[in-house]
């Protein structure tokens, strides 16, 4: 019998783990961590902190965060054996059963950490079959979790009161400081209140959780846990605990991270430059609101690293009333002019410009496309660093028409304008004055990459992030340092009122922009350290007749860089070694020619921009009277003579000659010529060709005829469908009748030249 009974034991031993297993598998242990998510600034600090799923202050207490000093005292408080048991203390549990029969009360506690854990993650009343299961699943959790692991479980669930769970959110909330420092006398304090959370309750007991607190101390000292000062000091500091809101800087930021990474999520972000760029945009837009003028956003990045260390996506995140929680870095806006830096530095590095180089601002017509200039005026000739300086509109067409529209798009494509991307194959040449889509943040990493001297690279928020986008070069150092040397000069339209003069102008290159309907206000700007952007307008897409670049958005620029760089005078961008610098013709832009008398120096990229000498005068051969032009093929032996004559392309005379400037013409051609010349035909610019145009039956309106012709041409014909209509000058404006259907349209010069369109007249009652 005596047998039976040792193999019935035996037995019943060695069934034990397969009971467990077979308990194991019909119920598993089944945990997620369920966190807050704490945003962090760069040097540690809280930014922002966001409820759990279940609307819990729970925050993940990392290895680093745990002290020795915290883990000596809530391993001596709750579990002295917690790294030498299995999950269940069995000398704990004797104990604990004993008193409870022979006192017929509970005078002490069995439950391990482990066991805690597990009461924790699956709260039951307690019961005897009950603390079975928290048995069981203890055993678990060892079996799933080493024991640095679970202690660290165990300080983030521990309950604080409310909805506050665990040692980091209680330190935060309570103490307004991480756990790793917290003082022996808080830490202390923080290990008492999860036994009687509601009793002891940080902030309202603050004297009686200090009179447990000390007689818990003395208990240490008795145990030598730590030295006697330490206890000393513990003992005299008195518990400041108060509840405090936890930090909601950066909302915009932080709500765009929140879900990303991990519940601890450290970012780029300078709390401290954070806080003074959201009170200016703030301030600064509570002085535009009587003018319409309600939102703006900004975001300042770090050139060498990428870094964003300040996001601010609206003046007032709480302001309902003016959609304050839209995100205006990542709204898609039109541009304005901000994408023409962009431009000319990939026209400086195809050859096709220097900064000197002359083009036309006049009227211009690019197949029906007729862009006009902010201003509605035309300047004639200027030069491509005056077009840039002054954003005019019609230099920018036509240096986007001469480069090609798919240059440009390739190069925004590479700097990630993901709205272009989206809408390519519908892009035209207004794409450079804003017909397109982009954002604050990809408009500022576009100028911090002219500011890194053409390479592009992404921008990033998280710290500790590997980026596996390559680098890729969108400029060369010669063209972006060009651009710096043009957006950075003072004497410039787009320089706000009274601060010229102000000591506080910071030295940056910037460059403004301005959307259709005065909706969108742009100023982005950089020096060699930072890249700020900055959007001004309304988020419900109402405009402001106040609105734009220079006036509202730059003001905002130039006081965020003195905020968060104030003017660095001796560090600027330095010429490359692959840029060059020589004398060109002022008049022209190009290497001068023996005629040339006013030069001045200008940028160039050697073996890249264009070597062709200057042809702003042209040398003719007249007769005596300076009233007819010979040819070689008509020169007389004797009575002629050379002379220099200004050579104005042919929409630069017309433009001259309707605003009444005067000119040195060149005489018309000897008539008894005989040679038929080539080339230099008339262009047609109105109508234009392959348009249909639609006309009123009854009251048919005259279709305007108009032309561009050379320097040598004085009167030009127009013929309808082969026949002659009309004998004009050269730049005269004829208006005429045209028939319906498919019309031919042709225009002759006095030389023979001629051009031809054809266009749709349809005719409709209206």
């Amino acid at each position: 019998m005596k047998k039976k009974k040792i193999w019935i034991s035996v037995a019943v031993c060695l069934s034990m783990p397969l009971i467990f297993l077979l308990l194991n598998y019909i119920f598993p242990l089944h945990y997620t961590p369920n966190y807050s998510t704490l945003i962090y600034d760069s040097k540690g600090k809280v930014i922002h902190a966001f409820l759990s799923p279940d609307d819990k202050w729970r925050f993940k207490t990392e290895q680093h965060e745990i002290s020795t000093n915290l883990k000596k005292v809530f391993l001596n408080k709750e579990d002295k054996w917690f790294y030498y048991h299995f999950g269940v203390n069995p000398f704990s549990i004797f104990r604990a059963t004993f008193n409870n029969l022979v006192y017929r009360k509970r005078t002490s506690g069995a439950s391990t950490i482990t066991m805690q854990i597990a009461r924790m993650l699956q709260p039951k009343q307690r019961t005897y079959s009950n603390k079975l299961v928290e048995i069981f699943r203890a055993i678990q959790l060892e079996m799933k979790f080493t024991k640095d692991e679970l202690f660290e479980i165990y300080i983030n669930k521990v309950p604080y009161g409310g909805n506050i769970e665990g040692v980091k959110a209680a330190s935060l909330i309570f103490f307004n400081k991480s756990p790793e420092h917290l003082s022996l006398g808080e830490l202390t304090a923080l290990s008492l209140i999860p036994n009687r959370p509601s009793s002891l309750r940080l902030g309202i007991n603050n004297i009686e959780i200090e009179a447990v607190r000390n007689k818990w101390l003395n208990r240490f000292e008795k145990e030598k846990l730590f030295l006697k000062p330490s206890i000393d000091d513990a003992k005299l500091e008195s518990i400041k605990a108060e509840r405090r809101d936890l930090p909601r800087f950066a909302p915009h930021f932080s709500n765009r991270f929140r879900n990303t990474v991990s519940y601890n999520i450290h970012t780029t972000i300078n709390l401290e430059q954070q806080r003074k760029c959201e009170s200016l945009v703030k301030d600064y837009i509570n002085t535009l609101r009587y003018k319409g003028i309600q939102n703006a956003a900004a975001m300042v990045i770090e050139n060498s690293t990428g870094k964003v260390i300040a996001y601010i996506g609206s003046a007032d995140f709480n302001n309902n009333a003016d959609a304050g929680q839209v995100d205006g870095i990542r709204a898609v806006r039109q541009p304005g002019s901000t994408l023409k830096p962009l431009l000319y530095g990939l026209c400086f590095d195809e050859g096709i410009f220097t900064p000197k180089t002359i083009i036309a601002d006049v009227s211009s017509n690019f197949d029906g496309y007729v862009p006009e200039n902010y201003d509605s005026k035309f300047h004639g000739n200027v030069s491509v660093e005056y077009a840039l300086e002054n954003s005019l509109n019609i230099p920018a067409v036509k240096a986007l028409n001469i480069l090609g529209k798919e240059k440009m798009i390739l190069a925004l494509k590479q700097c990630g304008f993901s709205s272009i991307t989206k809408n390519e194959k519908r892009l035209g040449l207004s794409l450079i004055l804003g017909g397109c889509g982009v954002t604050l943040e990809e408009i500022s990493n576009l100028f911090r990459t002219i500011a890194n001297k053409g390479v592009y690279t992404p921008i990033h928020y998280i710290e500790n992030t590997k980026t596996t986008a390559q680098k890729d070069t969108i400029l060369t150092a010669s063209a972006t340092f060009m651009l710096s040397e043009i957006l950075s000069k003072i004497a410039r339209p787009d320089l706000p009122v009274n601060w010229e003069s102000s000591k506080k102008l910071p030295r940056i290159a910037w460059k403004t922009g301005t959307s259709y309907g005065r909706k969108d206000a742009w100023s982005i700007g950089f020096n060699k350290n930072y890249t700020i952007g900055v959007w001004v307008g309304n988020f419900s897409n109402v405009g402001a007749p106040d609105l734009n670049g220079a006036a509202i958005a730059t003001p905002l620029l130039f006081q965020l860089f003195n905020t968060v760089d104030y003017n660095s005078p001796n560090q600027w961008f330095n010429m490359p070694r692959e840029c060059g610098i020589r004398s060109v013709c002022s008049n022209s832009g190009s290497p001068p020619a023996f005629f040339c008398k006013n030069l001045v120096t200008d940028y160039f990229i050697p073996l890249v921009s264009s070597q062709k000498t200057c042809t702003h005068l042209i040398e003719m051969k007249v007769d005596a009277k300076e009233q007819i032009s010979y040819c070689n093929e008509c020169l007389p032996k004797v009575g002629y003579k050379k002379v220099l004559y200004e050579n104005y392309s042919p929409e630069i005379i017309r433009w001259m000659e309707k605003n009444h400037i005067g000119y040195k013409k060149i005489p018309p051609h000897n008539p008894d010529c005989s040679k038929i010349f080539n080339g230099n035909e008339p262009k047609i610019i109105s109508p234009i060709n392959g348009n249909e145009y639609y006309l009123e039956e009854n009251n048919p309106q005259p279709i305007l005829l108009n032309c561009e012709a050379a320097a040598d041409v004085e009167y030009v014909f127009w013929w309808v469908n082969n026949k002659l209509v009309k004998k004009a000058k050269a730049n005269e404006n004829v208006f005429f009748d045209l028939p319906e259907g498919s019309v031919k349209i042709s225009c002759a010069d006095d030389k023979g030249r001629n051009s031809n369109i054809w266009v749709t007249v349809k005719k409709v009652n209206l």
